[in-house]
């Protein structure tokens, strides 16, 4: 009675087909009325195979004629087919621009950052060790006590800055090379060990102090600095000394030290060993200056 379409088992794994026809009336019996009507073939036929249902013998596993179609067409098929996933593409795609835009971007914040700024180089203006010379003569009975007070030093030379000038009344500064304190605070020990090694005075002590002196030494850095006008370039280094009696303020004695020593080298390392020779200069004549004072 009429052409009947057998579908054949599908197995797992393959697209499944949907035939539908929507009310379900055929050319040969008309309207299908019952519950138990048969759909016949025609433009409206309704066919769904699967690998769960066999048209002949009814489902394989018990579960309900569901096919997982997309969705039906009157008169015609409509396939279920796997396809890649557009959005994880996009995604693998966007995080792969992502990073390469990242380092990038690294790079050139890199370029762009300021350098640490090179380490500075220190000198001290008791550079080289003090000669192995005989020890220290004795002072004489009734030698008084001197009270070195921390050197003063005149503006412009008052930082741990290396000064040079290239012009007169024109003073600059190494960007990279300094001392490692004041020229002040620097020769303050050096006069103490240069006035003590003299024997002129029963003890030197370096202000401020607990003990009492006879006499006190005022000083002063008025200069000390690189010529490059001149070549070879020099160091100047000026000192004012002042000798006050401690019991009534008067002064003693004062006197300018001025010493010029020629540099080995136009650069801040060879300034600062003609710099360490001056100042063992100034030492030697103002322990002898001071130790030439008169007794009161």
């Amino acid at each position: 009675p009429g052409p009947w379409r057998k579908a054949r088992p599908m197995t797992p794994h393959t697209a499944h087909v949907c035939l539908d026809t929507g009310p379900g009336t055929g050319p040969d019996t008309g309207p299908d009325t019952g519950p138990g009507a048969r759909q016949h073939a025609g433009p409206d036929v309704s066919l769904v195979v699967g690998p769960e249902t066999d048209p002949d013998t009814g489902p394989h596993t018990g579960r309900p004629l569901d096919p997982p179609c997309v969705g039906r067409a009157s008169g015609g098929l409509r396939v279920k087919k796997g396809r890649e996933n557009p959005r994880g593409l996009r995604a693998t795609a966007g995080l792969t621009s992502l990073l390469a835009t990242l380092a990038l971007l690294g790079g050139c914040i890199s370029s762009l950052l300021p350098k640490p700024p090179a380490p500075l180089t220190r000198f001290t203006l008791d550079a080289a060790a003090p000669p192995a010379a005989a020890e220290p003569r004795k002072a004489a009975a009734g030698s008084p006590v001197l009270v070195v007070a921390v050197p003063r030093a005149a503006p412009g030379f008052d930082s741990p800055r290396m000064v040079y000038l290239r012009q007169a009344q024109q003073l600059d500064a190494f960007a990279l090379h300094e001392w490692v304190d004041t020229p002040a605070r620097m020769l303050a020990p050096l006069l103490v060990r240069a006035l003590q090694a003299s024997g002129a005075f029963g003890a030197v002590l370096l202000a401020p102090t607990a003990g009492s002196g006879n006499w006190r030494l005022e000083t002063e850095l008025i200069r000390l600095q690189q010529d490059f006008s001149t070549q070879p370039s020099q160091v100047r280094l000026t000192l004012r000394a002042v000798l006050v009696d401690s019991t009534d303020r008067q002064v003693i004695a004062w006197r300018e030290f001025d010493e010029t020593v020629a540099a080995a080298t136009d650069d801040p390392a060879g300034g600062a060993a003609a710099a360490h020779q001056a100042t063992q200069r100034v030492l030697a004549a103002l322990a002898a200056f001071c130790a030439a004072q008169p007794r009161r």
